[in-house]
């Protein structure tokens, strides 16, 4: 496999989990009630730092040769 296929499949997950605290967050938010949702929040959180810091890698480390 090619750098640049690695990078296309991490930069994926990494849009994954950003769509996936949005998700998580809009259901923490206006769906759920008490400590569940402060779960799901917690959660929904991880899951935007990680994507940010994938996304974050990938965007620094530059074009493929």
């Amino acid at each position: 496999m090619s750098e640049s296929m690695l990078k296309m499949y991490i930069s994926f997950a990494g849009i994954i989990s950003l769509f996936l605290a949005v998700g998580l967050i809009y259901l923490s938010r206006h769906k759920l009630n008490g400590v569940l949702a402060g779960v799901v929040a917690t959660f929904a959180y991880l899951f935007m730092i990680f994507g940010g810091i994938i996304i974050f890698y990938i965007v620094l480390s530059g074009p493929t040769a």
